[in-house]
Order: structure tokens, then C-alpha cells, then sequence
């Protein structure tokens, strides 16, 4: 039996990764190993390219939509965006809306 994925999401729409400022960058700086020490300035030189991403904006959105676990995406670090997608949960189940990651909205208090 062959485990199928249904998108409800085009995330090949105007293919966001086309533009990423990420594209012309070393693969490894988005995923520092670990979150202390060299890891710490490793994490805030990928959210620098980000901020001067045309592109963050859809990258957010399929990190927390496919919830990408691992490095940095649209700016965001791994625990940055595991809060943004625990309020998105929470927000979905208090509006007994489904939980299934579809399409994520930000929480109001994010702050890029």
C-alpha cells in the first residue's frame, strides 16, 4: 500500500524558491547543528539573508504548513517557528476548525 499526500496547497504557484535569496547561498548556514554557541550567530547570519528575501514571505508559509522541523526558514529559527505553529494549532482547535496543515496563517504576534 503506497501512502498518498492530497494538497489542498499549490506551493509550486509562482515558485517562490525560483526568487529565494537562499538559491545562491551554502545549503549548511540554514542548518546550524545545534542552538548554542557558534550555532547562535550561524542562525542569525540564514535570518539576515531571509530578511533580504523577496521569498520569505511563501517560505514561512510552507515551513509551517509542511511543518519543516529543521533549520531556517523565512527567517524564522526551529523554536520560532514550533511556537508559531503551536498558537496556529490552538487557534485552529478553539475555532473547531480541522488541524490539518493546509494552509497556515501567522498569529498576529509574529514579529519578523
Amino acid at each position: 500500500m503506497a501512502l498518498m499526500w492530497n494538497r489542498t496547497v499549490d506551493w509550486d504557484a509562482g515558485d517562490w524558491r525560483r526568487v529565494a535569496a537562499c538559491r545562491s547561498t551554502e545549503p549548511d548556514l540554514f542548518f546550524p547543528v545545534g542552538t548554542t554557541g557558534p550555532a547562535i550567530e550561524q542562525i542569525e547570519a540564514a535570518k539576515r539573508v531571509c530578511r533580504s528575501c523577496e521569498a520569505q514571505e511563501p517560505c514561512l508559509d510552507f515551513a509551517l504548513a509542511t511543518n519543516q522541523e529543521s533549520g531556517v526558514w523565512g527567517g524564522t529559527s526551529e523554536e520560532e517557528r514550533r511556537k508559531l505553529r503551536k498558537a496556529w494549532l490552538a487557534a485552529r482547535r478553539s475555532a473547531g476548525t480541522s488541524t490539518s496543515p493546509v494552509e497556515p496563517v501567522r498569529p498576529a504576534t509574529f514579529e519578523r
